[in-house]
């Protein structure tokens, strides 16, 4: 039998042990999440959609999580900088990366070799909004509308030009889309950017562009250019009156940019949970929706798991297209 002060002496030691360990600081994934600021990786430069819905959800997040949300521009190589630098982030919900369907799923097609694997390095929050193209001519030209595009593209084949931003763009595999839909050939006019391809456009080097909108709607407004259909599955609500390029007559055709929240995967189950809540709360807020309004965007319905199958689909139909157009990064 223990004497009595041995009892004493294990109570001791007990209670120290139980000091100690209080003391010592929990592991990270048992520490009340967010316990420090949150960090949003945007792969691109300031100023581009990308970057006004991250800040605009950063502001939402902050109030709603109660712990300061920055955000973290990290452009290069068509957004795989960023994108590579949240791969290799810790998996406690402390970095995140505004994802889109360009650095999600069209880059790993497009380019062979990247540091990262989209499928395997992230794990889905939530889905935020999807941006569709407009279809732009100049003032000046003679096609009036989607039909009498598709009527000049029959009958000249590879005479009409297209500019992009560059090749692998959302604009490129817009107009590739297009091309494969309609049966038709076009020549595609690769820019460094979207402002000199719109400067062509307008000037009527280059007979016509399927643009980001923010950029293109001052033209339009001006009456410089002429928008002949949205690439979305629904009109724009920054261009109400022009028709979707389905609704204009081809049938089937869709080409959007869906942005979305994802996660290094990794991380906790419950630390998603909270995250994908909050997301779903700022995207109601009037703030956010006017930011997704201001860059011809709208709302992506659906659920985590809607908007990492929604990844998987957009990368078989564009891995599709580049394969058949032969296209290469620059």
């Amino acid at each position: 039998m223990r004497s009595p002060a041995g009892s004493r002496r294990a109570a001791v030691l007990v209670a120290a042990s139980a000091a100690l360990a209080a003391a010592l600081p929990l592991p990270a994934t048992a520490q009340a999440w967010p316990a420090k600021p949150v960090r949003i990786i945007v792969p691109f430069a300031p100023g581009g959609g990308n970057d006004v819905f991250a800040r605009q959800l950063a502001t939402q997040l902050g109030t709603l999580l109660g712990v300061q949300v920055l955000v973290d521009n990290r452009p290069g190589a068509g957004g795989t900088v960023g994108t590579d630098a949240a791969a290799k982030s810790p998996a406690d919900g402390y970095t995140l990366l505004l994802g889109h369907t360009g650095t999600l799923a069209i880059n790993p097609v497009l380019y062979p070799k990247l540091p990262y694997d989209a499928r395997s390095s992230f794990v889905p929050v939530a889905p935020l909004a999807s941006a569709p193209l407009v279809l732009v001519v100049p003032s000046s030209s003679p096609i009036r509308s989607f039909a009498d595009l598709l009527a000049r593209a029959k009958a000249a084949p590879g005479k009409l030009a297209f500019a992009s931003s560059g090749n692998g763009t959302g604009g490129h595999l817009a107009g590739e889309l297009l091309e494969e839909v309609a049966g038709v050939k076009m020549l595609h006019v690769p820019y460094k950017g979207t402002a000199p391809a719109l400067t062509d456009v307008l000037g009527g080097q280059v007979d016509l562009m399927f643009s980001v909108i923010p950029p293109a709607l001052p033209h339009v407004d001006a009456g410089k250019l002429r928008a002949i259909g949205i690439t979305g599955a629904r009109r724009s609500p920054r261009l109400p009156d022009v028709a979707t390029v389905a609704e204009a007559g081809l049938k089937g055709y869709e080409s959007s940019l869906a942005y979305g929240l994802v996660a290094p995967r990794g991380t906790p189950d419950a630390v998603l949970k909270t995250l994908g809540d909050a997301v779903a709360k700022a995207v109601e807020t009037p703030a956010l929706r006017d930011a997704f309004k201001a860059e011809g965007a709208e709302p992506l319905p659906g659920t985590a798991a809607d908007f990492q199958a929604l990844m998987q689909s957009e990368s078989d139909k564009w891995g599709r297209v580049i394969r058949q157009a032969g296209i290469k990064p620059e």
